[in-house]
């Protein structure tokens, strides 16, 4: 059985417990070892007792280094008593500057996976700062085996242009995870609330002060015949009260953090759209993501809203699905929902439902491709556990 040391940076981020159990599903031991975001160690993902790493905060880049710094002391140690892993996979930047150091106590035979899912905004500065990172991460990957990332404008926007990496590159996207087998023409969702109000649902990382502020113009405008759910983890530090401004909506409603796969059939049946903008690195990041809430919106066929100029918008043209936007304004909304009646959102959803669910979901037999990939990197023969291949 392939045995993957995976190292993130932060273990109760829930797309840390997808990639998991994606593993262990297609076949591999998961030894899992990261910092924290909480104020005591996490007891718990998915069975495994993380190996604590440390705290970090959210947005604090010069704490972050330091917690790296402090880690790369005490990994080899933390790690020493574990099994030789026969890969090891490094979950963004500061995951993949410890790498090297995990190995150490294994030996440097060890292959190093770079997961990539985000650009961060200082890797793509001009300046010395921005300069220096993006040296650091050529440094950094100049012997990984295999570069994972989840959208191809990563690849054309950041790793080719500025030649990142010159691993071979595998595409994983953010899809929702199905522990069954994916049969095409199985329903896919239940029937939607009757409308008005329509309900556009912005779940998961909640971090763009934007998006709250223009769907909070456009609900008002709309005077309740649009509401608008919120749920998942908000990043505190990007919004001065985000409880209070949610409170002081009419519309708008805050109804906290979800389990996912767990919840997410109950809480996309209760919408009628799915917030697919995020502005929170505008021109960067922002337009080249494909974010996990597309996939988990379309999965239970919540119609997707999206900005058309965005690799987001790119993809949803190419299904021919979804509500663009040419402009991010309350104006624009009531332009392209405010008339929205029970035929024309049938219309929409159909189109959604009406694609192939291997669209949005990966199942077991794309979990064991994704482990036999990581296989290939070392010398473990192939083989599945009967439980892989339930």
């Amino acid at each position: 059985m392939l045995h993957v040391l995976y190292l993130v940076h932060d273990v109760s981020d829930p797309a840390v417990r997808r990639r998991i159990t994606m593993l262990r599903a297609g076949g591999a031991q998961v030894t899992l070892a990261g910092f924290r975001r909480t104020a005591n160690p996490i007891a718990d993902i998915e069975g495994l007792r993380p190996i604590d790493l440390g705290g970090t905060r959210d947005g604090r880049f010069g704490q972050r280094l330091a917690a790296v710094a402090k880690a790369a002391v005490s990994i080899g140690s933390k790690l020493g008593g574990m099994p030789k892993p026969d890969v090891i996979v490094a979950r963004n930047l500061e995951m993949l500057a410890l790498a090297r150091r995990a190995r150490s106590p294994f030996g440097a035979s060890v292959p190093i996976v770079y997961e990539c899912l985000d650009i961060h905004r200082l890797v793509l500065r001009n300046d010395v700062l921005g300069k220096a990172l993006r040296a650091t991460e050529r440094f950094l990957a100049r012997d990984v085996k295999l570069l994972v990332t989840s959208s191809p404008a990563f690849i054309a926007n950041y790793f080719k242009p500025f030649g990142q990496v010159a691993a071979p590159i595998e595409l994983v996207e953010n899809k929702y995870f199905e522990a069954a087998t994916i049969v095409p023409g199985a329903p896919e969702a239940e029937e939607s609330p009757v409308g008005p109000p329509w309900r556009i649902g912005w779940f998961g990382a909640l971090r763009c002060r934007r998006s709250l502020e223009l769907l909070a113009d456009f609900s008002r405008r709309m005077e309740g015949r649009f509401e608008i759910v919120l749920r998942g983890r908000p990043a505190l530090s990007e919004f001065p009260d985000f409880h209070g401004f949610v409170e002081a909506e009419p519309w708008l409603s805050f109804l906290g953090p979800y389990r996912n796969p767990e919840d997410m059939a109950a809480i996309y049946n209760d919408v009628h759209f799915s917030w697919a903008i995020d502005f929170f690195e505008a021109g960067q990041n922002s337009e080249w993501l494909l974010p996990n809430r597309l996939y988990e919106g379309c999965r239970f066929g919540a119609v997707p809203i999206s900005m058309g100029n965005t690799e987001t918008g790119r993809f949803l043209k190419q299904q021919d699905i979804g509500v663009l936007l040419p402009q991010a304004s309350p104006e624009a909304l009531e332009a392209a929902l405010g008339k929205m009646e029970e035929h024309r959102f049938a219309r929409l959803k159909g189109r959604v439902l009406a694609r192939n669910p291997r669209t949005w979901s990966y199942d077991r037999s794309d979990c064991r491709v994704l482990v036999e990939r990581l296989r290939s990197l070392t010398a473990v023969p192939g083989s599945f556990p009967a439980e892989a291949l339930a």
